[in-house]
């Protein structure tokens, strides 16, 4: 069999041949972020699920009791937003956070569960947990899962209506 040389895109932008010593790389992990402001009337800590609640693009906390609140956008990426403020929401892919501010979110203590997979949360607006809801009328979102108690894996679903 004959030796093959991959195409790659050169510096000026061009396709060529992969030269010797080189090594082909590709960020497989990265994290997908908007800007947004934050229409709620407080500050929205760092894992936050929040919802678009606006044409404009602002969001707000989520939460699984009503169809209005619980199609979740992201997490927050910035370690807080402030009331009107613009910051940074995470869509997609890892979000690394202390134990600390994913307790906040979640309600645990030692932060998250390596392996878990968290939904919103009916009860508490801008909150976690692993505990789909069950009661008729709240609506079951997986946001992700847990990689370690301190990296998690955003993977939105649609909400479903119990």
């Amino acid at each position: 069999m004959a030796t093959k040389i991959p195409l790659v895109v050169g510096s000026n932008g061009l396709p060529q041949q992969l030269q010797s010593g080189d090594e082909l790389g590709a960020n497989i992990a990265s994290t997908q972020v908007r800007t947004r402001t934050n229409a709620n009337a407080g500050s929205i800590v760092k894992g936050a699920p929040v919802y678009k609640n606006s044409t404009a693009g602002e969001v707000d906390k989520a939460r699984a009791n009503a169809a209005s609140t619980a199609r979740v956008y992201g997490l927050v990426y910035d370690t807080t937003i402030a009331t009107t403020a613009n910051g940074t929401i995470a869509t997609d892919g890892p979000l690394v956070a202390t134990t600390g501010e994913w307790d906040a979110v979640t309600g645990q203590t030692g932060g998250l569960t390596p392996g878990a997979m968290y939904f919103l949360d009916p009860s508490t607006a801008g909150m976690m947990t692993t505990t789909p809801p069950t009661t008729v009328g709240q609506l079951v979102c997986k946001i992700g899962a847990a990689i370690s108690t301190t990296e998690f894996e955003i993977s939105i679903s649609d909400p479903i209506l119990l």
